[in-house]
């Protein structure tokens, strides 16, 4: 997986590339967790993700309470039909800010 980020003042843009599973995600948690002080807009673009696993998903879902609990905010877009459908069966389309 590829992860570039873009931070342009409050605002980090992480644009991910190939597969979030489950052992990629540990790469962007640690990656995030250098790159959120002073951020309170978080925008993912998962437009070229291929696959999400549960590791993914927990690795957004983290990512999503940090955010929260410092004030900002967390986007997700860019996701296509099959991470949609993960995202909608497992509940996280409730959850998660979500832009299509």
């Amino acid at each position: 997986m590829t992860i570039n980020k873009n931070a342009e003042g409050e605002k980090l843009t992480v644009s991910l590339e190939g597969r979030l599973d489950t052992t990629t995600a540990p790469d962007l948690e640690a990656e995030l967790k250098s790159a959120l002080d002073g951020i309170k807009e978080l925008v993912f673009d998962l437009s070229s993700i291929e696959y999400i696993s549960s590791a993914g998903l927990r690795v957004l879902l983290s990512a999503h309470k940090s955010m929260n609990s410092a004030g900002g905010s967390m986007i997700i877009k860019g996701a296509n039909e099959e991470i949609m459908e993960i995202f909608d069966v497992t509940g996280f389309i409730d959850i998660l800010n979500i832009e299509s």
